[in-house]
């Protein structure tokens, strides 16, 4: 995938950042805006390299367990992997 023009890059890390908020595994969102944002970059770079719905599950989920400390079983780890996939195909720039 080509690298977008830097407004394109900002309007795709903020629908990142809004998905992330959505999803908010941990229920804070409403209160932290900026909790997730530890994820943007490597999910960025996952996303960017067009990684798998696989690939971006095992992330979340080994991200969930290691470093926010939760059991990804409840976090609907796959689910959110698919609208990051949807999310990226939306990304496809014109050749």
């Amino acid at each position: 995938m080509a690298q977008p023009e830097v407004g394109e890059i900002e309007r795709r890390q903020a629908n990142l950042r809004y998905l992330l908020n959505q999803w908010d595994p941990i229920g804070v969102a409403d209160l932290v805006a900026d909790e997730y944002d530890c994820l943007l970059a490597p999910l960025w770079r996952l996303l960017m390299r067009g990684a798998s719905r696989a690939e971006l599950s095992e992330f979340l989920w080994y991200d969930l367990k290691d470093h926010f400390g939760l059991d990804p079983e409840g976090c609907e780890v796959d689910r959110f992997a698919d609208r990051l996939a949807a999310l990226a195909a939306t990304w496809v720039d014109p050749v």
